[in-house]
């Protein structure tokens, strides 16, 4: 008979690489009374100790640096002859769990540990194992005297009715029941005297003949136990899974005797589906998750050719999920998503498949003949089903949906690409307004490897030095004096030659690179003022455009002082422009921004002004010196009368809040002498100069060129003598 000694003296080894789990593990067994277990933080040595200790049960983590828990148990097999391993997984990978216990393992525990699942699994663990222990001495002491035959057998039968499993002993001729345990009783809900005389095949034990095979396997010297996994029928007809060891027990002058140790592993059987399930679908809404997603289109990709189906592959991503679910909080949200889940799912056949991609995204896969499949009509059920509101425990939301379209055969011939191009469809819908759905096109795809490359491209253009600045001169308009210059980005792209901002600058901004280059202009600017102080050009004042991300993302004002230390120059020459939405999407930092630049001693102008807020209440809250009339209204501003109103009332309410002005985009002397006669301050243009190299902006400042020459010549246009460029 096991007995409450026979446990607590039993061989535990805990193998984890973290002391304290080891500890921790060590202190809970040594606590609750077992009295020889052992540790190491080295997998490197267990099987080498177990070969040497022989281990009743070994408690293993399983994801270790030196050594990995599998490498362990592949390790420890040879050791073994029964057909199990005495290892106790410790996990929190659910795919670690099924293919530990594929391996052998008997059971598995998760992390964080339990106290009382601990030392309850290890428990059951030990008592089945040492019944096997008690197994393998009845079988070897068969030849002893029959007085101690018969005490080995009443020892055994304390064994049998002491373990919580089911016992079978099978007559191996006839394959009926000679004997069972308690345990076996209870599982199936029999007596004895009901269960005595049994068929095996009855009880879902095994046929005649299959059993007289395994006898015939097991009765070869040093065969291991085998192992089988069943469903045995209790006496209400419910079936129990149950993992099933046989042995043969030979007895001299008697028949020989099938053993079998039935263990109940429903539990483990509903712990693998449930990891299963949630391996392969989403935990908020139940859909099928990209995994399952995946493997559902490659199966209906592989069939199509010989059933003559066209497969459909929708992407659909909800609008403004973002802003309702920050409005209303991620409760309410993961409602929503669940709601439109639930929505998704009537728009489709039975034998259609829904799944979420992660996120607001949604895929569909939709099969059928090409002639019976109309993927616009699930279009527009899908986006029906969207108009109708959502009700969210009181708040009422609305949405709509963009839609991208790919389809097999006639876009591509493996689930990745209809994904990838679906979802490339579902961009280009999102890009044209939201709330519509395209269909795949091959030129959809040249755009976003164009797109990617281009973005590549500006990353290297970064690291590699290919940005420079282009100056563009602004004059005064009272003296006609050079008044400084705008500084502006240019990429010399190899290859490709110079590209110009409008082809890149949304591509920074989408990627965040905007403020990394937001910041080398700042310093290449100032690199390039101090280069003119230093070389007899002297003081030429430069102004760099800022963008809004500059103002959310970075300390600015920590890298234009970092920028005029390093180089040098005084701050008077340094001016930064903004946009008013750039000045307007964080008001609050942007006022403590600009105050912390004025007292550098930075100037700060608007530009583009009139294309945004355009509010004077707004622009008496912000420290700023200089309004930027946009090139939109000067390009007619000596043919279209409101254009001209607009300028001048600009002007006025510039001047009236003691700002000056400055007129981009001048082109032609009748828009310089309708600035001049509207008291402009400032202008550039290329009236005057287009943007020049560092070197043609020192040889303009040192001609002293400048609008004079205009005031006086009697040639209308004339700018004084002409500068050799080297654009």
């Amino acid at each position: 008979m096991i007995s409450q000694n026979d446990i607590y003296h039993a061989r535990i080894l805990i193998v984890d690489d973290q002391p304290v789990n080891v500890e921790l593990l060590q202190y809970l067994l040594q606590s609750s009374g077992y009295q020889a277990v052992s540790a190491t933080t080295d997998p490197r040595v267990v099987a080498g100790w177990h070969a040497a200790q022989r281990y009743d049960l070994i408690i293993l983590d399983m994801q270790m640096p030196d050594m990995s828990g599998f490498d362990v148990m592949a390790a420890l097999k040879p050791l073994e002859a029964d057909a199990w391993l005495p290892v106790l997984v410790v996990t929190a990978q659910p795919d670690h769990k099924i293919r530990a216990l594929e391996m052998g393992a008997r059971d598995f525990l998760s992390k964080p540990f339990d106290p009382l699942e601990v030392l309850t699994r290890i428990r059951n663990l030990l008592e089945v194992r040492l019944l096997h222990r008690e197994v393998r001495r009845y079988n070897a002491g068969l030849e002893q005297t029959v007085r101690e035959r018969t005490a080995e057998l009443q020892r055994f039968r304390s064994a049998m009715d002491a373990t919580a499993d089911a016992i079978f002993l099978l007559d191996a001729a006839s394959a009926e029941l000679v004997d069972v345990n308690d345990g076996a009783c209870r599982m199936l809900d029999y007596r004895c005297d009901e269960l005595l005389g049994q068929s095996a095949s009855r009880l879902g034990l095994g046929t005649p003949a299959a059993l007289r095979a395994m006898m015939g396997q097991l009765a070869i010297e040093g065969a291991p136990p085998m192992l089988q996994e069943l469903e045995l029928m209790r006496s209400d007809l419910v079936a129990v899974p149950v993992e099933l060891s046989w042995q043969l027990m030979q007895r001299p002058d008697q028949p020989d005797v099938l053993l079998g140790v039935a263990r109940d592993i429903s539990e483990r059987r509903l712990a693998a589906e449930q990891l299963q399930r949630m391996a392969h679908y989403d935990s908020l809404t139940g859909l099928p998750n990209r995994t399952l997603f995946f493997r559902t289109l490659e199966s209906a990709v592989a069939l199509a050719p010989e059933q003559d189906q066209c497969i459909v592959v929708m992407f659909i991503a909800l609008d403004r999920f973002k802003s309702v679910n920050d409005t209303l909080g991620s409760l309410h949200g993961d409602e929503l998503l669940r709601q439109f889940a639930n929505r998704l799912m009537q728009c489709v056949r039975l034998r259609d498949t829904v799944g979420r991609m992660g996120g607001d995204e949604f895929a569909l896969i939709l099969s059928a003949p090409r002639e019976q499949l109309d993927p616009v009509q699930t279009v527009h059920d899908v986006r029906a089903a969207l108009r109708r509101p959502f009700e969210l425990e009181g708040h009422r939301a609305e949405l709509s949906a963009s839609i991208g379209i790919a389809m097999y055969p006639d876009d591509a011939t493996d689930a990745q690409a209809l994904v990838q191009f679906a979802d490339i469809a579902m961009e280009r819908a999102r890009q044209s307004g939201r709330d519509g759905f395209r269909f795949y096109t091959a030129g959809m795809n040249a755009q976003v490897a164009a797109r990617l490359d281009l973005e590549l491209a500006l990353r290297r253009a970064l690291e590699q030095e290919q940005l420079l600045l282009y100056y563009q001169p602004k004059v005064q308009l009272d003296t006609g004096a050079l008044a400084g210059a705008e500084a502006l980005l240019r990429w010399q792209r190899p290859d490709y030659g110079l590209v110009y901002p409008a082809e890149f600058v949304s591509v920074l901004e989408d990627t965040g690179l905007i403020v990394r280059v937001g910041a080398w202009i700042i310093d290449a600017a100032c690199r390039q003022i101090g280069q003119w102080l230093r070389n007899g050009v002297g003081p030429v004042r430069v102004a760099v455009n800022v963008a809004s991300r500059q103002f959310v993302e970075c300390d600015l004002a920590q890298i234009v002082q970092t920028a005029l230390q390093r180089y040098g120059v005084p701050p008077e020459l340094l001016e930064l422009e903004l946009t008013e939405t750039a000045l307007m999407s964080n008001s609050e930092r942007t006022i403590g921004v600009l105050a912390q630049l004025k007292e550098m001693g930075l100037k700060v102008a608007i530009d583009d002004f009139g294309t945004g807020y355009s509010s004077l209440a707004y622009l008496q809250r912000f420290p700023i010196d200089k309004l930027k009339i946009d090139i939109a209204f000067v390009r007619d501003i000596t043919t279209n009368p409101n254009d001209a109103a607009i300028a001048r009332a600009i002007i006025n309410m510039a001047h009236s809040l003691k700002l000056r002005v400055i007129a981009e985009g001048v082109e032609t002397d009748d828009q310089l002498d309708y600035l001049r006669h509207s008291d402009c301050d400032e202008i550039q243009g290329f009236l005057f100069s287009q943007p020049l190299t560092a070197a043609d902006m020192a040889t303009l400042v040192h001609s002293g060129r400048g609008l004079a020459a205009t005031v006086a010549s009697a040639e209308p246009g004339h700018l004084g003598p002409p500068l050799p460029l080297t654009t």
